[in-house]
């Protein structure tokens, strides 16, 4: 195909409880990328209500977008291909941003290119790095994923390992309603976390027999609701801090366990997290000096690229563009997507 110059996408995520989009240039250079957020409306109901979410999106797509462009300074007909995210997500949510990519696509006559959202988070660390390429490990943490990586190409990758059960910002969100923060609870558990003793109470860390690389959380909850109840029926005092910390520390030694064995047995020099919960700072600095140990260089992208946003779609996008991806009008939301399906 013939090569431009530049190439410029307008990427639309709507996959969750945030419409974002971006315009975002030669894959690595962010124009705009304007995010929407739902949180404070959710918080009402301790989590994201998926029919609430997909009428927000209704509301805010148009206006978002047209901020895309007028902050990125360009027009639709400048745009070389729209890109939405697809699956995995909530359907009804996904199906808005798909519906109105499609829409866009036909009438501007544009190419249309559909994005996995985890491919996003993980090309979310191209944008600020440009010394970062494949191959490299990646871990995606989320409130809905948990996924160890391995890139092997832009647009290639191999699943080595995945949550059984919770994902590790799901069990973040469930300990905080346990213990009384409300939602979401990764901010709030780290913001108390650092008030507390991380060894106070050994919470345990699951591993799974027939799959080294697979991550379980939902035990390590569990225990959580269990010492609530045992100091309850006991009547002895609640130290939420401790809870917080002890339990992030539970979390976090698992993930970079993982991380680690991961780098040992493929030999690769670059690891990168992505994903919600990568925003986490005990998360980045416990992966960081690992990485140090190890003599393997760390990447994670700036918080708000770490959250549901557009511009990681739009980066995913130029990469697919290049290789040819193309969707027809049939494309359709996928809430159960699978990483590397077509």
């Amino acid at each position: 195909m013939e090569k431009k110059d530049d190439v410029l996408i307008l990427a639309i995520e709507t996959s969750c409880d945030e419409t974002a989009a971006a315009v975002v240039r030669n894959g690595r250079t962010v124009l705009s990328n304007v995010i929407s957020s739902q949180i404070e409306l959710h918080k009402l109901y301790g989590g994201v209500v998926p029919e609430i979410a997909s009428r927000k999106h209704i509301e805010k797509i148009n206006q978002v977008i047209e901020e895309a462009l007028r902050e990125a300074d360009k027009t639709l007909g400048e745009m070389d291909a729209i890109a939405v995210t697809y699956g995995p997500g909530l359907v009804g949510a996904l199906l808005v941003g798909v519906a109105e990519a499609k829409a866009i696509s036909y009438g501007a006559k544009k190419p249309l290119i559909g994005v996995h959202h985890i491919e996003g988070h993980i090309s979310a660390n191209y944008i600020e790095n440009p010394d970062l390429v494949p191959p490299f490990l990646c871990l995606v943490v989320s409130g809905g994923h948990t996924h160890l990586v391995k890139v092997k190409d832009y647009g290639s990758y191999e699943i080595l390992g995945r949550t059984r059960d919770d994902a590790a910002g799901e069990a973040f969100d469930k300990v905080a309603r346990a213990i009384g923060l409300g939602y979401p609870g990764g901010p709030k558990i780290e913001k108390l976390a650092k008030e507390g003793n991380p060894d106070a109470i050994l919470f345990p860390r699951a591993k799974v027999a027939d799959g080294p690389y697979d991550f379980s959380f939902s035990g390590v909850k569990s225990a959580v609701l269990n010492y609530l109840n045992g100091c309850k029926m006991k009547g002895e005092p609640v130290v939420t801090a401790d809870i917080a910390a002890s339990f992030q520390k539970a979390v976090i030694s698992v993930l970079v366990d993982h991380a680690m064995m991961a780098v040992e047995e493929f030999g690769l020099d670059r690891f990168a997290i992505a994903g919600g919960v990568a925003s986490n700072g005990t998360l980045r600095e416990a992966m960081r000096g690992a990485c140090e140990k190890k003599g393997v260089r760390f990447y994670h992208p700036s918080p708000i690229l770490c959250t549901d946003n557009a511009a990681m779609i739009g980066t995913a996008a130029y990469y697919e563009y290049l290789a040819g991806t193309r969707h027809g009008w049939d494309l359709n939301a996928v809430p159960n997507l699978k990483l590397g399906q077509r």
